[in-house]
């Protein structure tokens, strides 16, 4: 093998990086996988977002914790642990934050079911008596060990979570807008709103074994947030996650093939960078518009004041 693959360098030939980038299968995994999961993840974050569930979202993620140290302490695959906490999870939170009570019992709800399952992880170890294996994974995963095989899971998680959010979408996104007239007209509310937190446990739980903990989160939340700050248009604001959420996979990987440092770093440093970015630009938009606006309503005080 050449020196210059074990120390690759960039350069001002894009397509020269690009193309040396795709010249390893390992990358060409990891670029697949972390799309599947922008994909996923942007979409199903974009209700997230909309529904101001991202407490719980972080609280899914979290599940990854009790669940390694639960496959750990009983011998088996990190994968059913992480399956099982996140779904015990999600039930617990749909079950104490329905969709009627009020917003600051359904945060405390999610707050105490995190809490106790940081309590059981640590209880677990304990019990374990011996360290989780390689703690970086669990928090920022391994994309760039991604196999072929894990990506054909990905693939499949994906489109049945796709699949069933599409099924649920008109009849969802009419509750999260306005619970109350959704509920009057006939939807079930609370039935939805447990089957959303259930779907997305269960694919927090498949995306985080590969992507990490924080890693999740961060495509969860940050691009369907820097989107719906940008336009308020579902539709453009729904392709715009989905956009942004490749940058930020594609962007990060990129970076990380050329330096020393963790591709889960840099995948979440480009997406909190974009959505400071998109918030900056929410509100220099709303302050140029504020000022016509607000000269015209001031001459017509004055005309009318005449």
């Amino acid at each position: 093998m050449p020196a210059d693959s074990l120390n690759p360098t960039p350069t001002w030939n894009v397509i020269h990086d690009v193309g040396e980038l795709l010249e390893y299968h390992f990358m060409v995994n990891a670029l697949l996988a972390g799309s599947v999961v922008a994909v996923m993840a942007g979409l199903v974050g974009w209700m997230v977002v909309l529904r101001r569930e991202a407490f719980a979202g972080h609280t899914l993620s979290v599940m990854a914790f009790p669940g390694a140290a639960a496959a750990a302490l009983i011998g088996i695959p990190a994968a059913y642990g992480y399956f099982l906490f996140c779904s015990a999870g999600a039930a617990a939170i749909g079950a104490l934050s329905g969709a009627r009570r009020p917003w600051g019992e359904q945060s405390a709800g999610i707050g105490t079911v995190q809490a106790l399952a940081l309590a059981v992880g640590f209880l677990l170890v304990s019990l374990y008596g011996g360290v989780l294996g390689d703690l970086e994974s669990l928090l920022f995963g391994n994309l760039l060990g991604v196999g072929d095989g894990q990506v054909i899971v990905l693939l499949a998680v994906a489109a049945a979570t796709l699949a069933s959010l599409a099924v649920l979408a008109r009849p969802l996104l009419f509750a999260s807008i306005d619970p109350e007239v959704a509920a009057a007209r006939g939807v079930p509310v609370r039935a939805l709103s447990f089957a959303f937190v259930l779907l997305l446990g269960l694919a927090v739980a498949a995306t985080s074994q590969i992507t990490g903990v924080l890693l999740v989160f961060a495509l969860l939340v940050a691009p369907a947030a820097s989107a719906q700050a940008l336009t308020t248009r579902p539709l453009a604001s729904l392709l715009l996650t989905v956009l942004l959420g490749l940058l930020v996979v594609w962007i990060g990987l990129g970076i990380a093939y050329f330096s020393i440092y963790p591709a889960g770093f840099f995948i979440s440093a480009v997406a909190f960078a974009l959505y400071v970015l998109a918030r900056l630009f929410d509100l220099v938009r709303g302050r140029l518009y504020a000022g016509p606006r607000g000269a015209r309503a001031e001459a017509s005080a004055a005309a009318a004041a005449a």
